[in-house]
């Protein structure tokens, strides 16, 4: 199961009612942070969760709206008394700019760890397998993919069949390969085929592209900004390399993900709501993100 809240849907600058962006997943003991916008630390106290488990934060780019609260979250997280290391990814140049943040927050008790991005990958933090890849804004920006992946059913009579000892049972069904003097075991020796796992897509700030509907396609949840609503502001998110909630409706359908979540609005709109008639005409299931929404993606009964 993967918790999903999303704590500011907000662009450009924050309103009375709406942080910035910034997304929490929770998965197994781990807290993974999405972008950190000014207020954020405010945004995951209002929502009732805690800063201390945070253990990987992923910036998609250097925008004011999508990183500026994170010297003040890291603070907290200080004051919280974390000492496990955290893990800061983003595009080349993150750990420079996190420093340069970190005025105000020189001396922590805990290590950061950096990943600097330089092209599309794939990686594996804490059970997730992420994969980060470049989209279309007016600097280096990145989406994400979040994988929960799950392995094939443990299978009993074929371990008994093999004489494998029932001591390596667990460690086998982990994935792990086990050796017990001279045999060695391996997994898919008592594990059936992979099932469907979990899969989150999270992408702001970007103007639409196929590669966008590849990279989520199928995905259970598919987080995707939608700047604007009225068509009279079209023109700006072409300008600004910016979406129109129609466009993101249009990339949900491509991608035949299960379900859409609208965010980071522009501080004009006031109302995204009034909008979604005719969103869910192209994708019937969008939803209006707001802060504090929250979901659990469940894996799926055997």
């Amino acid at each position: 199961m993967l918790d999903v809240c999303l704590l500011g849907t907000g662009g450009m600058m924050p309103m009375p009612n709406r942080y910035l962006t910034s997304l929490l997943c929770r998965y197994n003991g781990s807290s993974l942070l999405i972008d950190c916008g000014e207020g954020t630390q405010v945004a995951i106290r209002k929502a009732g969760l805690s800063m201390n488990p945070i253990d990987t934060i992923l910036i998609t780019h250097f925008h004011g709206d999508h990183i500026s609260g994170i010297a003040g979250l890291l603070l907290s997280m200080s004051n919280a008394d974390r000492k496990d290391p955290v893990t800061i990814v983003g595009p080349k140049g993150i750990e420079k700019v996190v420093n340069c943040l970190r005025v105000i927050a020189p001396e922590l008790p805990f290590k950061i760890d950096y990943i600097e991005l330089e092209g599309d990958c794939e990686f594996t933090l804490k059970g997730y397998r992420i994969k980060a890849f470049k989209v279309f804004h007016n600097v280096t920006c990145y989406a994400y993919t979040i994988n929960i992946d799950r392995a094939g059913r443990f299978d009993a009579e074929r371990a008994k069949e093999q004489g494998i000892p029932l001591k390596m049972w667990s460690l086998l069904q982990k994935g792990e390969t086990v050796t017990d003097g001279d045999k060695t075991y391996t997994p898919d020796m008592v594990l059936g085929p992979a099932r469907k796992g979990i899969k989150l897509t999270y992408c702001t700030d970007s103007r639409p592209n196929d590669k966008i509907a590849a990279e989520a396609k199928d995905a259970d949840l598919f987080i995707c900004e939608g700047m604007y609503g009225d068509h009279e502001d079209d023109h700006k998110a072409k300008e600004k390399k910016h979406m129109t909630f129609y466009e993101a409706a249009s990339l949900a359908k491509k991608a035949g993900v299960a379900k859409m979540w609208l965010t980071h609005y522009s501080p004009s709109m006031f109302k995204p709501a009034e909008y979604l008639d005719a969103v869910r005409e192209i994708f019937p299931e969008t939803e209006t993100g707001k802060d504090g929404k929250m979901t659990e993606l469940m894996f799926e009964e055997d």
